[in-house]
């Protein structure tokens, strides 16, 4: 066998340049088409290209603010029920206050709101003005001097012009690259301002339009596809004047909000353009969800109203008994007068019958009664949500000092729902790991590379690579080596074993998506190449190629020249089949030097495997498979390397489906999927890598932690069983004395069985787990751990067997899914939500955990490796996965105690003061006349009385940080409902109508101040007017609420007592031995 870079390997075929399709292939109905240079054309009618790149970001205008800003505020239905209460108290017989002050609360409440959106409005006003008004330079093609640029506004930039961009600009639309400063068309472009990567991506102009002028491109069309949200996806061809359709995807399409780096300048046509962008129809904004504890205060709110009703219903029957009872005396009663005898003749005056007057009097005691239902309780929840994610992220505590990330709070309205988690469902890597790739060993046709002796810190490989300029180009990582392999590159490359070993690192240094990027040292003779790439793995692998001497040094679209032991070596790039899920391998094809072509792919083991040639070496595969194996044992990521020589007829056959799938416009991704599969067949085994991910700082005791404080942990990730596992041990996921489940089946009828076998042996374990806790030997507790894997879950979920799953693993301490896709994932997390009422929280940090993230009750976002797609569909995000446990255990019980302390409180406050107006109704001849002022009255709730309970919200503290991180038990009663329940509001009701009650009887110390004559109504009189100076007084500077928050204080200042005590006693107790 020879090698590719062997001088004396056989001629297979003649070098192919890179050629576009002779084949022309129909275009979808919806294709656009664009005159490059001729934004007139470009924009015809009827073509549906926006007309404007300006853009706007705002909610309102000023035609529509009010209308929409009310429509938004009154989807609350408490709303509109003060909106009706207001509406009803306008007519004449229902008036119970002025006819403008019904309106005061809810006015009070919309015009605070609105001015707060207004705000937020008027700031993305004045962003997205500063955006439209930026400068950008555009090349006039139908002008003399069509290589000057024009300088216009980013809102007056059309489709179909070119557009010129300088190093470190931002792109101010969407853009098909024409032609760079790099002669090989490429340029570095920085995506950080759209998803949030900061390393660099090399985008590449076709070789065809990289070396014309701007006036040869002038009349080239180019078809491409509608706008669309996928920011990683483009599907286009360009045409040249009468030339073949020039196929463009992805790599060739910068997009607005982007940034030009280390490239000169950059020239291309606009395509997308204002609102069309990728980048602003992404642009969703923040997760919107509403919290459980929100959720279920709609059923206290139901009954609230329900009571409320008995009470006017009772008003009602009383005040038509009180009528029919005086009814000979309604006309000169003092306080009842039914005839207006100022007119005359005298007339009825505001009277219309018992029936009508029951009716009146049931309405009127709804808006006497209206603040039963607090108006002020969704705002006081608003501003104390908002103080509490303020607090939440000024913690230092969960700031991570590395990268300065800080939490972020991205849904404001689900803060106490962190304190009612039951189900963590985590990603593995990037998560619980650092996703920072070091390469450790080898497998190459079948021999184990993995010695153990590393070189020493600083030592390069036996050829250094030799720059332009006669400099060393040095990795800027130092990959650690075998002095066995390095000694094979070195003395053996012509044998059998050193021709598979330069196959294999060529495969690693030509097969992937990584540039390289030249850097100056503070050695002027030696130069650093970094290599910038979009996967982890990918840098490894490269790094590692780079260590034993191969090394990438540049990258185009067309080609790459590898430094390959000191000898410079320029491959042709022919075509890349880049990673998708269902593949699950990349491959590239490639054009040697001694002109044969070979393809190049990797994968992982159950892809590779399956695609392997009939006639190859089975005992070569079984030594890969055994050194796979040993390498996930020690919880390392493996990929297997493959190759395939193409002959001329083979590659003559790929190039023609390639061109057909690259230039299409409907289904490009399917079509090329196709090509890549035909292609990857009948593969050799080149050997396997192993890379190792390192543990996040802290996981195993965050881990434990959530463990004791009674959330359960389950890990769902992508790597194999036995990496997994072997992770599952480090990080204290799995230990030794729990009892394993394993599952692994391929086939439906395999899937059940194994749940039937497994469900009662879990069962078993589960009572002897019972009977071991009732004997309080908690040591000997029987843990059970379930080890499920992709293809088994594939079944489950797509049949009937979701229920035995669901039994499963709820019985499980345990659960670790590995080779999960990203749907099997969402798809998990849908199967506990749908089948228990427990809260489940998704945390992530790739876009293949996006789907979860979104899925759950809570999902949080890992600012990591992968970029920001997990962060941008989060509601909260942070830097480490062991940040969970302050939140979680701290601000989640605070915020969850101080939420339901404060609707609890809300409901006491309010019904206190409605109910002694209830009983106040009945010394006052059930005439309804409220004893406050009106505006007193309706403002009780919604100002009066607002900040004890936002305060109360915002800074109760029922335990110290120190205690709650302590004893992870305390994180219990969030579990178990123990601060807002059904049982709670019952006994506050009761609670409020016995101390309302006894405000109303203090009243009877008017008789100390002789109030005995009973004579004449005078005891009746002076009995209303001594309750209602009472009541007065009471709610203007005494306050049911004020009373309620001195009884706390007391609580509060005996904790603060006694927390001088707290430190000695945690210091002399080690709290992982505490079980209360």
């Amino acid at each position: 066998m020879q090698s590719c870079c062997s001088p004396s390997s056989k001629l297979s075929l003649p070098l192919l340049p890179p050629m576009a399709s002779t084949t022309t292939t129909a275009d979808p109905q919806d294709a656009r088409l664009i005159f490059v240079g001729d934004p007139v054309r470009s924009a015809s009618p009827g073509s549906g290209v926006g007309a404007s790149n300006a853009i706007r970001t705002t909610k309102y205008s000023l035609l529509t603010f009010v209308p929409r800003n009310l429509f938004e505020q009154f989807r609350r239905v408490a709303y509109i029920y003060f909106l009706a209460l207001a509406l009803l108290n306008q007519i004449p017989q229902l008036t119970v206050f002025g006819r403008q002050a019904a309106f005061v609360p809810l006015g009070t409440v919309l015009v605070l709101t609105a001015i707060k959106d207004a705000y937020e409005d008027y700031q993305r006003h004045r962003s997205d003005t500063a955006e439209n008004n930026r400068l950008a330079a555009v090349l006039p093609l139908h002008r003399p001097q069509a290589t000057a640029t024009v300088k216009k506004k980013w809102k007056e930039v059309r489709v179909g012009e070119l557009v010129r961009v300088e190093a470190n600009e931002t792109l101010p639309c969407d853009m098909v690259l024409l032609a760079t400063s790099d002669p090989t068309g490429a340029a570095y472009v920085q995506t950080i301002n759209l998803d949030g990567e900061s390393n660099l991506k090399t985008r590449y102009a076709k070789v065809q339009t990289a070396t014309l002028d701007p006036e040869a491109l002038a009349g080239a069309i180019l078809r491409c596809e509608p706008p669309d949200l996928n920011i990683y996806g483009f599907q286009a061809t360009i045409e040249l004047g009468d030339g073949p359709r020039i196929p463009l995807g992805p790599t060739n399409i910068v997009l607005r909000g982007c940034e030009i780096k280390n490239t000169s300048w950059a020239v291309g046509v606009a395509v997308y353009i204002g609102m069309e962008t990728k980048v602003m129809l992404n642009n969703s904004g923040a997760p919107s969800k509403r919290s459980r504890l929100e959720t279920r205060m709609n059923r206290e709110i139901i009954v609230l109203a329900v009571i409320m009703i008995v009470l006017c219903s009772v008003i009602a029957i009383c005040t038509v008994t009180w009528l029919h009872s005086n009814r000979d005396k309604l006309d000169t009663l003092p306080f009842y007068r039914r005839m207006d005898y100022s007119k005359v003749p005298p007339r009825v005056y505001l009277y219309n019958g018992l029936g009508l007057e029951m009716l009146f009097a049931f309405l009127k005691s709804i808006f006497n009664f209206q603040n039963f239902i607090p108006i002020s309780l969704y705002i006081s929840m608003e501003m104390s949500r908002l103080m509490q994610s303020f607090m939440m992220t000024r913690d230092k505590s969960m700031c991570h000092e590395a990268t300065g990330n800080k939490l972020q709070c991205r849904a404001l309205n689900i803060n106490e729902d962190l304190g009612q988690i039951k189900y963590v469902f985590s990603d593995k890597t990037g998560t619980l790991t650092e996703n920072k790739m070091v390469f450790q060993c080898a497998s190459i046709y079948g021999v184990d590379y993995n010695d153990g002796v590393p070189l020493s810190p600083g030592e390069i490989a036996p050829h250094p690579a030799i720059g332009v300029g006669g400099e060393v180009l040095r990795p800027k990582v130092i990959v650690d080596t075998d002095r066995k392999l390095l000694r094979l590159l070195e003395t053996g490359r012509d044998t059998e074993a050193g021709l598979h070993a330069l196959d294999f690192f060529l495969a690693l240094a030509a097969c992937n998506t990584v540039v390289p990027q030249v850097v100056d040292t503070s050695d002027s003779g030696v130069k650093s190449i970094d290599y910038q790439g979009e996967s982890p793995d990918e840098q490894a692998l490269v790094y590692a190629a780079a260590a034993y001497g191969f090394v990438l040094i540049e990258k185009s679209s067309a080609h790459i020249t590898i430094d390959v032991l000191g000898e410079r070596q320029r491959f042709e790039v022919l075509g890349l089949h880049e990673f998708d899920s269902d593949r699950k391998r990349m491959s590239a094809v490639i054009c040697c030097p001694d002109k044969s072509i070979k393809l190049f792919v990797k994968g992982a083991d159950s892809a590779m495997f399956s695609i392997l040639d009939k006639s190859f070496d089975s005992e070569i595969t079984q030594a890969t498979e055994m050194h796979l194996h040993a390498y996930s044992s020690l919880g390392l990521r493996t990929l297997v390397i493959g190759m395939r020589d193409l002959s001329g007829t083979e590659f003559e056959n790929w190039k023609l489906s390639y061109d057909k799938a690259s230039t299409s416009l409907a289904g490009r991704a399917d079509l090329l999927r196709d090509v890549a599969i035909k292609a990857e067949s009948d593969i050799r085994i080149l050997g396997a890598t192993g890379i190792e991910d390192k543990l996040q700082q802290g996981v195993p005791e965050a881990i434990e932690s959530l463990r004791e404080a009674g959330i359960k942990v389950w890990v769902l990730t992508g790597d194999k069983q036995e990496t997994a596992i072997s992770i599952g041990y480090s990080c204290k996921l799995l230990s030794d004395n729990m009892t394993k489940i394993i599952i692994n089946s391929h086939s439906k009828e395999s899937c059940k069985q194994s749940l039937e076998d497994a469900i009662p042996n879990c069962n078993q374990l589960t009572k002897l787990r019972t009977r071991t806790e009732e004997g309080g030997n908690d040591s000997a507790r029987v843990l059970v751990a379930l080890i499920i894997d992709g293809p088994t879950l594939f079944h489950i979920l797509e049949t009937e067997l979701e229920d035995e799953l669901y039994r499963l693993a709820t019985s499980c301490d345990v659960v670790l899914c590995c080779r999960v896709a990203p749907l099997q994932k969402a798809g998990i997390v849908a199967l506990m939500k749908k089948r228990t009422n427990e809260m489940t929280l998704s945390i992530g940090d790739g876009a293949n955990d996006v789907s979860m993230i979104q899925m759950a009750d809570v999902g949080i976002g890992i600012s990591g490796q992968e970029g920001r797609q997990a962060v941008m569909a989060s509601d909260f995000a942070m830097g480490q996965f062991r940040f969970l446990v302050p939140l979680l255990l701290v601000h989640g019980h605070w915020n969850y105690q101080r939420i339901g302390y404060m609707i609890l409180y809300n409901f006491y406050r309010n019904a206190v003061f409605v109910f002694m107006i209830y009983w106040y109704t009945f010394f006052s001849a059930v005439s309804l006349m409220n004893p406050i002022n009106e505006i007193s009255g309706l403002l009780f709730s919604a100002v009066y009385t607002a900040l004890p309970t936002v305060m109360v919200g915002i800074y109760d503290q029922d335990l110290s940080r120190r205690t709650l991180l302590a004893y992870p038990q305390l994180y219990g009663p969030g579990l178990r409902d123990e601060h807002y329940n059904l049982k709670l509001f019952i006994l506050i009701m009761m609670d409020s109508i016995w101390q309302s009650l006894v405000m109303v009887e203090l009243d009877s110390t008017c008789d100390l101040f002789g109030c005995h004559n009973h004579s004449n109504g005078l005891y009746y009189r002076d009995r209303c007017i001594a309750f209602s100076t009472w009541l007065l007084v009471f709610a203007a500077y005494i306050r049911p609420d004020d009373i309620q928050i001195a009884r706390e204080i007391e609580k509060f200042t005996k904790q603060n007592n006694d927390s001088a005590l707290e430190a000695p006693l945690q210091s002399s107790t080690d709290p992982q031995q505490e079980n209360t």
